[in-house]
């Protein structure tokens, strides 16, 4: 292959692979996600640090999730898009489970 062939071709691949708008999409926001989780989570779970009732004493607290070793924005997202047997079938939007996400990181 020649050189003014490779020269697109690798503008192109590091056009398809930049990290950046990957991170931005995938951020969400935090107060948001927190109204959220205060509005239609708390139903259920523990929501915030310093809350000592669980609603549902097998729905895991927010901030265990964001303290377990390992737990990312995938490990959340398989989460809440797979069916649980004792969790009520809450569909949320994808902005809106980004911020709900982004609000449980937060809690680390």
């Amino acid at each position: 292959m020649r050189i003014h062939m490779i020269i697109p071709v690798l503008t192109t691949a590091t056009t398809l692979f930049e990290p950046a708008p990957l991170l931005a999409q995938d951020a969400g926001d935090v107060g948001h996600g927190r109204e959220i989780a205060q509005t239609i989570c708390s139903a259920c779970h523990v929501v915030a640090k310093g809350q000592l009732v669980s609603p549902n004493s097998e729905a895991p607290p927010f901030p265990a999730l964001a303290a377990t070793p390992g737990m990312t924005v995938m490990a959340l997202t398989a989460a809440l898009l797979t069916s649980h047997r004792r969790m009520p079938n809450i569909i949320l939007q994808p902005d809106e489970r980004r911020d709900v996400i982004a609000y449980i990181l937060s809690l680390k």
